[in-house]
């Protein structure tokens, strides 16, 4: 079996999921071939230079002619564009591998999740963090009952690439466009992982700010304003009991992607920083101190598909974990993905907590309060 696989978006995602699917023949040859089969952008120049770069053979400037001409849709646009192309492309039993967040409002996403119930196809959405392998020894630990009872978690994803008040606008810094800003667009990774990690969360209070009220037009005339955060911080209570702190940022100087998570348990603990991808840091009740573990091994989640151990793998090696867990799914083969109805409730939080940051109040995640 082989798939046609069609992008929406070109840019730093689609050069990832690219990337990912060239790799899977190499390294995960257990499932269906991928074909890059077309590329859609709205400039016509570049999304040829893109399809030329990324090995597509067709290209559009129409997602709906895509969505008509593929087997697989990866909806990697802006936020207000996840909607519509998933549902149509749902709706013809097409599979779709949306990037989060989910949708740019909580309305359209809650869209996106019935077109998914009623469709044959897989419906997933790309936390392609939940396949760091460090990250999923993390989960085994837990899961394990390793850490004893979970008392505190911290997460925490802090970048500098907005820092400067001189760099330009971007969608991200547009309401209408992105929805949500850095509460959805970093915050939702945040969230979803320690939803994965502990458990469902109770309630949340949030405090989100705009740092930088205008910024660069990108075509060099004026400047625009920033309608989206550029940085929030949360606590949050668990349905286990535990209590959490959450913060995230475009403008943390100093900062790369320190997408961190700490989990503090009765018995032991576990720390992870991306910016050391490769390892995890972990605590027993007999120790002084966190241990810094490689994982790398052939024994270590996906460790046998890459190098020997300690030869370590990067940040785009998540995207490949990522694309061999869809296209498991796609196969029938099981797959560990993250369904449109959990992405759904990422995007819940992310609103309660903008709707607590705008009422000064604590927002509980309970259908029926």
């Amino acid at each position: 079996m082989t798939l046609q696989a069609g992008f929406i978006g070109y840019g730093f995602m689609g050069k990832a999921h690219a990337n990912a699917l060239a790799r899977l023949p190499m390294f995960f040859p257990d499932v269906p071939a991928v074909e890059r089969h077309m590329l859609c952008g709205r400039n016509e120049e570049r999304v040829k230079a893109a399809a030329d770069r990324f090995g597509f053979t067709h290209t559009t400037d129409d997602w709906e002619t895509l969505v008509e001409s593929v087997d697989v849709l990866y909806n990697l646009g802006p936020n207000g564009l996840h909607a519509d192309p998933s549902i149509a492309a749902l709706e013809r039993d097409v599979h779709v591998l949306c990037e989060k967040p989910l949708a740019s409002t909580l309305e359209n996403a809650e869209r996106m999740v019935e077109a998914a119930r009623d469709s044959d196809a897989v419906a997933a959405c790309a936390f392609n963090y939940r396949y760091v392998p460090a990250l999923r020894l993390a989960k085994d630990l837990i899961d394990r009952g390793a850490l004893g009872d979970v008392r505190h978690v911290r997460g925490s994803y802090l970048g500098d690439w907005q820092a400067d008040a001189d760099h330009p606008w971007t969608w991200r810094n547009d309401a209408d466009l992105a929805g949500y800003g850095q509460v959805a667009d970093v915050g939702s990774h945040t969230i979803d992982l320690v939803r994965w990690l502990v458990g469902g969360i109770d309630d949340v209070s949030g405090r989100l700010a705009t740092q930088v009220a205008e910024r660069p037009a990108p075509d060099g005339d004026g400047s625009r304003p920033v309608t989206t955060d550029d940085a929030y911080v949360a606590t949050v209570s668990f349905e286990s009991g535990a209590i959490g702190v959450l913060e995230g940022s475009s403008v943390a100087t100093g900062h790369k992607a320190s997408n961190t998570i700490e989990v503090i348990g009765s018995d032991g603990a576990i720390r992870f920083d991306l910016e050391r991808l490769n390892e995890l840091e972990v605590h027993d009740a007999d120790g002084r101190g966190y241990e810094r573990i490689l994982v790398t091994d052939e024994d270590d989640p996906y460790g046998d598909r890459w190098w020997p151990a300690g030869h370590t793998i990067g940040w785009e090696h998540t995207v490949v974990h990522e694309n061999y867990e869809f296209c498991r799914a796609i196969a029938g083969d099981g797959g560990d993905v993250v369904p449109f109805s959990e992405a759904f409730e990422v995007l819940r939080i992310v609103d309660a907590l903008v709707e607590s940051d705008a009422h000064g109040e604590r927002r509980s995640l309970h259908v029926d309060d």
